[in-house]
């Protein structure tokens, strides 16, 4: 998503003014980062990129993507119970 903005004073300083619906598709929450470069600046997210897979990894009760053991000969001949 594209949009052309406008800087705006505000008070000292400028800004540019975010539309909810540009936020929401770059889905950005209050705390972001800033970065500036020669003709660029960028805002980004400020949460750590895997933030929060602790968190998820632990309420997973086993790896529910595995597929089903299939017995090798090592089981069948060798491997007791």
């Amino acid at each position: 998503m594209r949009v052309n903005a406008k800087l705006v004073q505000i008070g000292n300083s400028r800004g540019v003014r975010l539309s909810k619906a540009l936020l929401e598709h770059a889905a950005l929450s209050d705390n972001v980062e800033v970065i500036a470069e020669p003709g660029l600046i960028s805002i980004r997210s400020a949460q750590a990129p895997r933030a929060g897979w602790a968190e998820a990894a632990s309420r997973l009760h086993g790896d529910v993507n595995a597929e089903p053991l299939i017995p090798t000969e090592f089981e069948d001949a060798e491997w007791t119970w």
